[in-house]
């Protein structure tokens, strides 16, 4: 099969098209013949090495975390899909490599297509609605009319966050460019700050949830506008022990990352708030949650812009020029 493969760790070398095998499908899998594929900032750190000592991979590996296509083919034990099924995914951290024809996935990390929605709006969903849903539901739990601040509101992840957040019954402010501020409004951000001329500190207080995803200035910002009580959940770090414990990391990058967070934590903890650091996990229950909140108009999907599956390089570039308002997919079949 086809599929954008990357040799060795690099930010500059660009993956490069070529053959690999067709997965091989384990008794709980599910093959999918890619439709359309989303890409992730997380995908170029992948590619850069910035998660080699938590994420270590074999090379040579095919990035991409999300998928929708049709069932090719299934496993001798799976109950829950059938061949011809359309279906999408965020396929696991250990079983990544969706910019290519096929991937098999294990039938517990997939749910059914929304039926009301394309392959390409289908394929820019999973991260970004997994993050949300595990930021927001599992761990915040907000209760109606609390406020939520949700950080670059027009990103893949702030456009489904401020719809989630807004069908939660949350009051959500968020942070944009003077551009973008009609877009988040239509999505339900009731506070929008022009990042480039307001300080989102002086505006917002007493913040119930916030969800970062930006600096560390940001970070630090964003736990003064918490009331106490609070919860921070951020999804660019610092990565905190209970994330380390979680995913089994050897004694020397718990040992890191403790140092790595020290900082956060204590401020946190001074302040009364709750601090913690999100790295999504597969999940198709979650995701089948996901597809009823599609299937009723509660939250619809906002890509930028879909790329041909010979232009993946291209796509990846503007991924990482962070100019997009949502996803960026690319089309393969």
């Amino acid at each position: 099969m086809k599929a954008f493969i990357i040799d060795r760790y690099g930010k500059k070398d660009p993956m490069r098209l070529g053959d690999m095998p067709r997965p091989e499908v384990r008794d709980d899998d599910v093959l999918i013949e890619v439709h359309a594929a989303g890409l992730n900032l997380l995908d170029s750190k992948i590619k850069s090495g910035e998660f080699k000592l938590i994420l270590p991979y074999r090379m040579p590996l095919v990035l991409g975390h999300d998928v929708a296509g049709v069932v090719a083919q299934v496993g001798s034990r799976v109950r829950q899909f059938k061949v011809g099924d359309e279906v999408y995914s965020r396929v696991p951290d250990h079983r990544i490599g969706t910019f290519a024809q096929f991937i098999a996935v294990n039938e517990n990390d997939i749910a059914p297509k929304p039926r009301n929605i394309t392959m390409e709006e289908a394929a820019s969903l999973p991260l970004v609605g997994l993050t949300a849903w595990q930021a927001l539901v599992e761990r915040a739990q907000p209760k109606k009319g609390q406020k939520i601040f949700i950080q670059a509101g027009s990103g893949g992840v702030g456009t489904f966050a401020i719809q989630l957040a807004t069908h939660l019954g949350a009051t959500v402010a968020t942070t944009t460019s003077s551009a973008n501020t009609d877009l988040v409004k239509s999505l339900g951000a009731d506070i929008v700050i022009d990042y480039r001329k307001d300080d989102f500190e002086k505006v917002l207080q007493n913040y119930d949830v916030v969800l970062h995803s930006q600096d560390a200035a940001a970070l630090e910002k964003s736990l003064r506008v918490l009331k106490p009580g609070g919860t921070l959940i951020s999804i660019s770090g610092p990565p905190d022990p209970t994330f380390a414990k979680g995913i089994g990391a050897p004694w020397f990058v718990r040992l890191i990352v403790r140092v790595l967070s020290s900082g956060v934590r204590k401020k946190a903890s001074r302040r009364d708030l709750k601090y913690s650091f999100l790295f999504m996990r597969a999940n198709g229950d979650q995701l089948r949650e996901i597809t009823q909140l599609i299937e009723v108009g509660a939250i619809r999907p906002m890509i930028d812009r879909i790329f041909p599956f010979e232009s993946t390089n291209d796509a990846l570039a503007y991924v990482e020029a962070g100019r997009a308002k949502g996803k960026v997919v690319v089309k393969i079949k």
